[in-house]
Formats: structure tokens, sequence, C-alpha cells
């Protein structure tokens, strides 16, 4: 796999790569049917969570140690003992970090991940899924040629091309627990879930905002990240990239009009971490554990 950092054009702005994105993603398989379920049960979305917080887990331990979960002594069994999935990755995963301070903070984002996967897991007890089959080698490559970035992305072999990989990944959580919340019918879970999406989008804004620091290349590619995103949920404007605003502000802080966090269904959140399949794909091959899949 091509190691070699990814440099978009600096001179792209923000409406180039929304158009862009939106062109590299027409040829993909967009439509995907609602998730037909009338009601879902508060297990259901916790093991939806805990789904993604698996793929998080991996990205962020394999980055920070070399290690998966399961390597790292994190259990991706289920509740009932069921052997956890496979995760596809590059040998020697683990970033070549330069700056401590950021090596430090990955390392922070990691231990919280970890403890997201065995809280969930605690909370479902018995009815805790396994880990699915996680891909973090050609998801990778799929995303990047469909947001314009090139054929191939290694989230894993540089600073920048980390934070990239971990800006895909921590503005969809934040997203997904947002739009989740509101299915929860216990209180005490709804507490928990809320807890954990405040995580999430600290660490989202802690990318952002390193993203914006590392200039110009950086930013144009979380933009056309931004709007690959936006263009597989089938909204085309629930995401913006990292960049600086017509009147001069950033852009740091993902969110509408209205200055609030934009929410994602669990169908749109599926369609982005499919890639546009309808029963899997890119990070999930083989789809998710549980009954929202």
């Amino acid at each position: 796999m091509d190691q070699t950092p990814i440099e978009p054009s600096p001179g792209k702005n923000r409406r180039s790569a929304l158009l862009l994105g939106g062109a590299a993603l027409a040829g993909l398989a967009l439509t995907r049917s609602a998730f037909a379920q009338s009601t879902v049960s508060d297990s259901d979305i916790l093991n939806f969570a805990l789904n993604l917080e698996f793929l998080e887990g991996q990205f962020y331990t394999l980055a920070t140690t070399g290690m998966t979960l399961d390597q790292a002594g994190i259990s991706t069994k289920s509740g009932s003992g069921t052997a956890g999935g496979t995760v596809s990755v590059k040998t020697s995963p683990m970033v070549p970090f330069t700056t401590p301070l950021l090596q430090q903070f990955a390392a922070e984002v990691a231990m919280d991940e970890q403890n997201h996967v065995k809280f969930l897991q605690s909370a479902l007890g018995s009815s805790a899924v396994a880990q699915p089959n996680i891909d973090l080698m050609a998801s990778f490559n799929t995303l990047a040629q469909a947001a314009g970035l090139g054929s191939a992305f290694d989230p894993f072999a540089s600073e920048t091309n980390f934070l990239l990989g971990a800006f895909i990944f921590e503005d969809v959580g934040v997203t997904a627990y947002q739009g989740a919340a509101t299915l929860l019918s216990s209180k005490t879970y709804l507490d928990k879930a809320i807890g954990i999406h405040n995580v999430e989008a600290y660490h989202a804004a802690s990318i952002r905002t390193r993203i914006f620091q590392a200039g110009t290349a950086a930013q144009s590619a979380s933009q056309a990240i931004a709007a690959a995103r936006a263009s597989l949920d089938g909204t085309g404007n629930d995401d913006i990239g990292v960049s600086v605003g017509s009147g001069g502000a950033a852009t740091i802080v993902d969110n509408d009009a209205n200055a609030m966090t934009y929410a994602r269904t669990t169908a749109q959140v599926l369609k982005i971490v499919y890639g546009g399949g309808s029963s899997g794909g890119v990070f999930f091959p083989n789809g998710l554990n549980g009954t929202i899949k």
C-alpha cells in the first residue's frame, strides 16, 4: 500500500471540495432502505453503538500501540462468548508520531474508546454482540477515492494522515449518538449515551483543531471527506470540513445554522460506514452485528 501522506491541492476551497466529493461518489450505489423496524429496544441501540466503538477502539489502539483490542486485553467477544471478528490492517500500523503532545492525545483517545467498549459490554451483559469483521486497509482507500483524494490512503503513515483518519470516525460518532439518543427509552441509558456523546464531541473538536492548525492541505482534505460523508448519507449538506469561512472565522465546530450538532439516523450512519453498500462494506465488510444493520 502506498504510505505517502495525502497532500491535496492547497488552492481548493470548500465549494470545489463539495463538488469533487459529489462527483466522485456519483457512481456509487447510495440507495439503502430505511431501517424498517418501527420500534427498537434500548439493547438494539446500545449494540449499534458498540459496533461503532469496536471500530474506533481498534483504530486508535492500533495507531498508538500497534496492537488490536484483543492483544491489548480488551475482549471483542459477545456477552455469550461468541468470538469477535477479524481486523484487516497493515503490518506494523503504529503511527510514527514525532509530536509528543499529539501522541499523548492519541493515547488518551485510545483509552477512552476502549473504555466505551467495556462500558457498553457491561451495560448489555449477555446481550452484547461480538465485534464484526473490521477493515482498516481497503476501507480507507475506497473512501479516499470516493472523496477525490487519490486511490490510496494510509491513515497510519503520518501524523497528518492519522488526524484525517480520526476525522472520519469522530464526526460520524458524534452525529450517531445525537441521532440515537431520542430512540432510548431508559433515562439511565440516555444519561450514559449523552456522556459518551460529549466525550466523542471533545475528541472531534480536538482533532478538527489540529487539522486546522496543520494548514491548507489538511483543511482541504477534510472538506473533501466531509463532502463525501454528506453525499453518502443522502443529505449532501449535513457535514462541514475544517476551513476558514467567508467572514474569516474557522469552521472547527461542525454544526448547523443554529449552532447545533448535526444528527444522523442509524440508516444514514450505516450508509457512511458501509460506503453506500446495502448490507455491509468499507469498514464493516460483512455488516454490523445485532438488529440494526
